[in-house]
C-alpha cells in the first residue's frame, strides 16, 4: 500500500539518523522513553490520522461549516476524529506524566502531529489551537485561572482560540480598539470585535476559551498598551460547572478559498455590556505573552505547510508512476507502448523539486522541534539559552519558507497531474487551496521578513546568528570528509559568506537610522537567508545519506541515493540562484520603494 501522508522511511531517517531522537532519552525528562515507545506513538498517530481524519478531508472541504441560529454547524465526522485524537492522549503529548501527559519530546510530538496535518489540516486545527491556548495559561495564568480554565482544557472538555485581529487593523495590533474596563469583582468587561478567529465557534467541546488582546483605560499607545484576557464562551462557576453564556456572540463565518473545514469567525465581545474577561499576567504585557502562542503557532503553520506540500508530492509521485502517456523523445515507433510519465525528464524535474522543497522543510521543522527540547532539557543554562536564541532566529524561516516553497510544491503536483490536477476529483487542487492560507496565516512573508531583518538578527548582540553560522561551518567541515559532497558544499559556503557580508552592511544601515530604506527589500533577504538555512539542512541530510551508503545496507540504497540527488538539486540549482537577491540587497536597490502610488 502506498503511503499518502508522509514517508515512514524518511521520518525514521530524520528522527534516528539526522536528529538523534534516541539521544533525548538520555535526559532525565525523557528517560522512561526509548525508540519502541517513540515508534508506538508514531504508529498510533498514523493509524488515527488515516482512519479518522483523512476520510472526511474532502467532505469537510465540500461542506464547510454553516451559520445557523447564532451557532456554527460542522459535518458530523469532525467530532469523532477529534475525540479519537483526545482519547489517544495527543492533546497532552508533551505534557508531564504527573499532569496526565505522555511526556514525549517536542520532536516526537511534532512528528506525530505531522500525520494529522497531512491527513486533514482543517480538523486538526481545533485541538492544535487548544494546545497553544492551554500553554499560554499554564505559563502566565494565576493558580485560580489554571484550575478554572486550564485543567478542563487539559481534560479535553474546553477548547481554546486566540483572538487578535480586528476589522480595521489587520496585522497592525498596535491599532486594536477592543477595550477592557475593570469591574468591582476583579474581572473585566470587554467590548470590541475580532475577525478571522479560527475555531471561534463549534460544537466540539463544552466551552471555548478565547485568549483576547484588548486595551485598558490607562493603556499607553501602541503595542506597549496591549493586555491579554481570558474570555470564555460560557462562564465557569467556582465548582467548575458551566454558568450562563458570556456576552460573546458569533457574528458570522468567513468563507475561505481553502481550509474550509475550520470555522473562521467574526466575534462580537460585549454587545450587551456584559462580556466578562480575566486579566492574564500584568497589565500592558499582553503582546509579549501572546507571542509565546504566536511563535508556537508560527512553527505549527510552517509544519502544516510542509505536510500539505508533502501530501501533494506523494500523490503526484504515485500518479506519475502509474499514468502512461507519451513516449520518450528518442522513440521513433508510434506503435510502441506509452511510458509512465515519470519517465519524462521534465516530470522528474518537477518531482525532484517537490522532494527538495518538502523534505528540506520537513527537516527544518523537526530541527526546530528538537531545538525546543534543547531549550527546556539541556543540562546547562548557557546551552539552553543558546538553543533559545537559535530557535528565536529561525522561527520566521520555519514559518515562512515552507509557506512559500511547499506551496510551490503543491503547484507542481497539480502540473504533474495535468488536466486532472485542476479538477476536484483529485486531491492535489485542495492541497494547494488549503496551503494558500499559510503565506498569510500568523504573519505574512513581509511581516516575517521585517521580524528577521529588523529584530531577530541583532537580538542579544547577534548571538543566534553567530550560533547559526558556527553550526553551518561545522557541517561544512564534516562534509569535507566526503569528497563527493564538495560540489554541494561549495555553493552553500559561497552563499553564506556573501550573506554574512550583506547582513553586516544592512545591520549597519539600520543602526545609522536608515530604517525604511533598509527594510524595503527585507523579503529578498528572507528568501536568501531561508535558502541558506535549508541548504544547510540538506547538506546535513547528504552527510547522513553518505554514511548510510557506507553501511552497505542494500535495501536502503535507493533511499540514500534519492536523498543525495535531492540535496544535489537544492544546493546546485536553488542555492546559487540566491546570488541575484544578494546583488539587489548589496546595491540597496530602491525600485519598489521608489514606486509612487500615482504611477500604478
Amino acid at each position: 500500500m502506498s503511503e499518502t501522508l508522509l514517508s515512514s522511511r524518511n521520518l525514521a531517517f530524520e528522527l534516528y539518523e539526522v536528529l538523534d531522537a534516541e539521544g533525548l532519552t538520555q535526559r532525565e525528562r525523557f528517560a522512561e522513553h526509548n525508540r519502541e515507545t517513540f515508534d508506538a506513538a508514531l504508529g498510533t498517530a498514523r493509524h488515527i490520522a488515516e482512519k479518522c481524519f483523512a476520510p472526511h478531508n474532502r467532505k469537510g472541504d465540500e461542506h464547510e461549516p454553516r451559520y445557523e441560529d447564532g451557532q456554527a454547524v460542522l459535518i458530523p465526522e469532525v467530532k469523532p476524529a477529534v475525540d479519537a485524537f483526545l482519547e489517544a492522549g495527543f492533546l497532552n503529548a508533551a505534557r508531564s506524566f504527573d499532569a496526565g501527559g505522555m511526556q514525549l519530546p517536542t520532536l516526537l510530538s511534532q512528528a506525530c502531529f505531522a500525520h494529522f496535518q497531512a491527513a486533514n489540516a482543517a480538523t486538526t486545527s481545533y485541538p492544535f489551537l487548544t494546545m497553544g491556548a492551554a500553554n499560554l495559561i499554564e505559563s502566565f495564568g494565576t493558580d485560580e485561572q489554571k484550575q478554572r480554565f486550564l485543567q478542563p482544557m487539559i481534560d479535553g472538555r474546553f477548547f481554546g482560540t486566540m483572538a487578535l485581529t480586528e476589522p480595521h487593523a489587520g496585522s497592525s495590533l498596535s491599532d486594536i480598539r477592543t477595550r477592557a474596563e475593570p469591574a468591582s469583582d476583579g474581572s473585566y468587561r470587554l467590548k470590541g470585535n475580532k475577525i478571522f478567529i479560527s475555531g471561534g465557534d463549534h460544537p466540539l467541546s463544552e466551552n471555548i476559551v478565547h485568549m483576547v488582546l484588548a486595551k485598558l483605560p490607562d493603556a499607553p499607545p501602541g503595542v506597549k498598551g496591549i493586555s491579554l484576557f481570558i474570555v470564555p464562551k460560557f462562564l465557569v462557576n467556582d465548582d467548575g460547572s458551566l454558568g450562563p453564556r458570556n456576552d460573546v456572540l458569533l457574528a458570522g463565518l468567513f468563507h475561505k478559498m481553502g481550509w474550509r473545514g475550520t470555522t473562521s469567525t467574526a466575534l462580537n465581545f460585549g454587545d450587551n455590556g456584559h462580556c466578562v474577561g480575566y486579566l492574564v499576567g500584568q497589565p500592558h504585557h499582553g503582546l509579549s505573552y501572546m507571542f509565546q502562542m504566536m511563535n508556537e503557532a508560527r512553527i505549527g503553520v510552517g509544519m502544516g505547510a510542509v505536510m500539505l506540500g508533502y501530501a501533494g508530492y506523494l500523490y503526484s509521485l504515485e500518479y506519475a508512476r502509474e499514468r502512461p502517456q507519451g513516449r520518450l523523445p528518442d522513440s521513433k515507433d508510434p506503435t510502441s507502448a506509452p511510458v509512465s510519465i515519470i519517465q519524462h525528464a521534465d516530470v522528474r524535474r518537477m518531482l525532484l523539486t517537490q522532494k527538495a522543497y518538502v523534505e528540506g522543510a520537513f527537516d527544518l521543522g523537526l530541527y526546530a522541534a528538537r531545538l525546543f527540547d534543547d531549550t527546556t532539557t539541556l543540562a546547562g543554562e548557557d546551552e539552553r539559552q543558546q538553543a533559545h536564541e537559535l530557535l528565536d532566529l529561525l522561527t520566521p524561516i520555519v514559518k515562512s519558507w515552507p509557506s512559500e516553497f511547499c506551496l510551490k510544491a503543491n503547484e507542481l503536483a497539480i502540473q504533474i497531474l495535468g488536466g486532472h490536477g485542476y479538477t476536484r476529483e483529485y486531491p492535489v487542487e485542495q492541497y494547494y487551496r488549503d496551503n494558500r492560507l499559510n503565506p498569510i496565516h500568523e504573519g505574512t512573508h513581509g511581516i516575517q521578513s521585517l521580524d528577521l531583518l529588523g529584530r531577530k538578527l541583532a537580538q542579544n548582540g547577534g548571538a543566534g546568528l553567530k550560533r547559526l553560522i558556527r553550526l553551518i561551518a561545522e557541517t561544512g567541515e564534516r562534509a569535507r570528509a566526503h569528497p563527493s559532497l564538495d560540489a554541494l558544499r561549495q555553493p552553500l559556503e559561497q552563499l553564506v559568506s556573501r550573506l554574512q557580508s550583506v547582513t553586516l552592511g544592512l545591520l549597519g544601515d539600520l543602526a545609522s537610522g536608515k530604517v525604511t530604506a533598509t527594510l524595503a527589500n527585507s523579503a529578498l533577504y528572507l528568501k536568501a537567508f531561508g535558502h541558506a538555512v535549508i541548504g544547510w539542512r540538506w547538506l546535513e541530510q547528504a552527510i547522513r545519506a553518505e554514511e548510510g551508503l557506507a553501511r552497505e545496507v542494500a535495501a536502503d540504497g535507493d533511499f540514500y541515493r534519492g536523498k543525495l540527488q535531492a540535496a544535489r538539486y537544492f544546493l546546485t540549482w536553488e542555492v546559487p540562484a540566491c546570488q541575484h537577491e544578494l546583488t539587489l540587497l548589496e546595491a540597496r536597490d530602491d525600485t519598489c520603494l521608489a514606486m509612487q502610488d500615482a504611477w500604478f
